[in-house]
């Protein structure tokens, strides 16, 4: 496995240098409704595992999101939950009351959220303009200080403060946010 590199310490605010209109849009949008955050720059982070090297640097944890859609694939959700909480898909289509859930696919994700694997967020949510993904998240996050999030791409994480999360953030996203309650399990 290569070595897995943060290319800054924490920093204030949006990058000075040029990115992708995707990541640009979040710091754009984070930045009109006046929410403060800080960034950490590292190579493309696709696992949580990788992420806990971030999580230090950023001094907050790291979210997990998983982008779920049910087997016909007329219902997509974005599932907030703690990094190492282990997901089981039957927990979530019961509190949900719909049939069970599985990962979408690339495609669905791109489409809908405009993003790679690996950088789903709620920043993502951005590029649904059909509200089309449902909102949910895990409710062990919201005893938590900060979320951390990707801004679209997994070469950047931020912080910032859960109230802004969802105080600000998320009813700027416009949508209402499902509160779930995951039973913490072993890995197998």
């Amino acid at each position: 496995m290569e070595e897995f590199v943060l290319k800054t310490g924490l920093v204030a605010g949006r990058p000075e240098d040029s990115r992708p209109p995707v990541e640009q849009g979040c710091y754009d949008f984070l930045d009109k409704l006046g929410v403060e955050y800080h960034r950490v720059d590292h190579d493309p982070a696709f696992h949580i595992e990788t992420c806990h090297a971030v999580e230090g640097v950023l001094g907050a944890p790291i979210a997990k999101n998983l982008f779920l859609c049910n087997r016909q694939k007329t219902q997509f959700y974005l599932l907030l939950m703690e990094g190492d909480k282990v997901f089981k898909t039957k927990y979530l289509s019961a509190q949900l009351g719909c049939s069970r859930l599985s990962f979408a696919s690339e495609e669905d994700l791109m489409n809908l959220l405009g993003v790679a694997p690996g950088s789903a967020s709620l920043l993502g949510l951005l590029q649904d303009k059909e509200k089309a993904v449902t909102l949910v998240m895990d409710s062990p996050l919201k005893q938590q200080e900060f979320l951390g999030l990707h801004p679209c791409r997994n070469t950047s994480t931020l912080r910032i403060t859960m109230t802004d999360a969802l105080e600000r953030v998320i009813p700027a996203l416009g949508y209402t946010l499902n509160w779930v309650t995951l039973p913490v399990e072993e890995a197998e």
